[in-house]
């Protein structure tokens, strides 16, 4: 943590050059929020014996929150509510290489074989500073951080690659689950109207598939981020560092190693991850050309072995502005590295360390870890309250001497936080058409709509000899309540 608090204290301290004689601005009203959401799931997994595993279960979650800027100061308190119903008893197989069928065998083990957990958790209670110079801000205590989301662009179209193609890749809170990450650290800000430094230091707290999402974890994180707009808000470049630390020693850790020699290693964890992203968005006549190019490099160790890997993601996409429902095609690659050797003392699997994998795996029986993934999606807004989507990716698996992986990082101490399949020498993976439609009903309310389909080639069905393909569908309410309680609205 010495380097991320070395930054931070610089952070603040050219903050504090802002900050003469500042005229404070008036206490505002106490702002109050609860969010509902409601998500109804169905299973049908990949299966090895004649009967294939379906099962539909049930997400609930409550996050009731205040917020108040008093002057210079803000706060945001926030508690969360979540409840996992009628999972499922027999989605997780006796089978290791089969491993947890699906979402509702993941929530029944990590909640202690419990089919409705349910746990209150502090999710965010934090106090900011805001410098004379506004952008300038220096907060501590429990929040939740997403990697790549440090400005916020005018351009609504590079606003949707941001939020969607770009954050979250590395670092996010896991939105999707029920459980989802918080951070208890300190985090600064310094910007102006084209540009932004962030800085943070913090450690993860348990969460997403384990609904107590209270203790801390012994993980780290540390990450400095430059961001800057240029060409009249059509072009955003990034540049990033980011160091990780994992000091779970207890467990065991997910790579292609024997079980043997993975049992027998007690070392930390510790990653530098450093890259950048370059995003545009050019009119060109009728139509929006859009533009993202994402890389990364990591060095360290991986417990015992010597740790280097890397990935690289190239997106494109053009939007037809003329059109009433303004249909947006959108196509791209990554490519992240693989483990070709399990014996030679050196890991070389990108680590994709605490991200939100669902924003880049919509049916989340992937991740971007040894992986290849050429995709075409379609965006359209047939009206104002409707956004569709659909995306057909084609998934190979870099290394065929490496694991099929699955999940999004360290989420309690029982487990390592990421899964691993045998790829048994295939790299063909898997096919995937997935659909989802999202309706604004009214400020308060909406409701969401999924549907995905994979279908399994060599890798999966290597694991799963009798059924190769997979379903998995939801359907959502999300309805958000605000009550401003007195003094000024600021």
């Amino acid at each position: 943590m010495k380097s991320a608090l070395f930054v931070l204290v610089s952070v603040a301290s050219v903050a504090a050059s802002f900050a003469q004689s500042p005229a404070a601005p008036p206490s505002s009203a106490v702002n109050v929020t609860a969010i509902l959401r409601e998500r109804s799931n169905v299973t049908q997994w990949f299966a090895a014996t004649p009967t294939s595993e379906r099962y539909a279960h049930q997400d609930s979650l409550l996050r009731l929150g205040i917020t108040q800027r008093i002057r210079q100061w803000d706060y945001q308190l926030e508690i969360g509510q979540s409840a996992e119903l009628a999972l499922p008893t027999d989605a997780v197989s006796p089978v290791a290489a089969q491993g947890q069928l699906g979402l509702g065998g993941t929530y029944y083990a990590a909640n202690n074989n419990n089919s409705n957990p349910a746990a209150a958790s502090f999710r965010q209670g934090f106090l900011r500073y805001h410098f004379q110079k506004e952008p300038n801000t220096l907060r501590m205590g429990r929040f939740e951080f997403f990697d790549g989301q440090e400005i916020v662009p005018k351009n609504s179209t590079l606003l949707w690659v941001q939020t969607n193609r770009v954050g979250h890749r590395l670092i996010g809170n896991f939105g999707f689950s029920n459980g989802q990450r918080s951070f208890d650290g300190i985090e600064g800000k310094l910007g102006g109207k084209s540009w932004n430094l962030t800085a943070m230091g913090g450690r993860a707290t348990q969460g997403v598939f384990n609904m107590n999402a209270n203790p801390e974890l012994n993980v780290d994180v540390q990450y400095v981020a430059y961001t800057h707009v240029l060409a009249k808000q059509r072009v955003i470049v990034r540049a990033f560092g980011l160091g990780y630390h994992d000091g779970r020693t207890g467990l065991t850790k997910t790579d292609n190693r024997s079980a043997a020699a993975r049992a027998l290693d007690h070392k930390n964890i510790r990653i530098g991850t450093f890259g950048g992203n370059l995003l545009a968005a050019v009119p060109a006549g009728h139509t929006t050309v859009d533009f993202l190019l994402w890389g990364a490099g990591q060095v360290g160790s991986w417990g015992v072995q010597d740790h280097s890997a890397g990935a690289i993601a190239v997106e494109g996409g053009l939007r037809f502005d003329k059109v009433k429902t303004t249909p947006w095609v959108r196509g791209g690659y990554l490519r992240s590295t693989g483990d070709n050797n399990a014996t030679d003392n050196k890991h070389n699997t990108f680590f994709q360390v605490l991200p939100t994998p669902r924003i880049y795996a919509r049916f989340p029986f992937y991740n971007s870890m040894n992986s290849t993934d050429s995709f075409v999606q379609l965006i359209d807004k047939p009206s104002k309250r409707v956004d569709l989507r659909s995306d057909l990716h084609f998934l190979k698996l870099t290394s065929a001497s490496d694991f099929w992986y699955q999940g999004g990082g360290a989420f309690d101490n029982k487990v390592f936080g990421y899964t691993g399949r045998p790829a048994n020498s295939h790299n063909s993976f898997s096919s995937l058409y997935d659909i989802s439609a999202d309706i604004t009903l009214t400020k308060q309310l909406s409701l969401g709509t999924y549907y995905a389909h994979a279908f399994g080639k060599s890798v999966v069905s290597a694991i799963y000899p009798t059924e190769g393909g997979a379903n998995y569908g939801y359907f959502e309410l999300n309805y958000r309540l605000q009550k401003v309680l007195g003094g000024h609205s600021h």
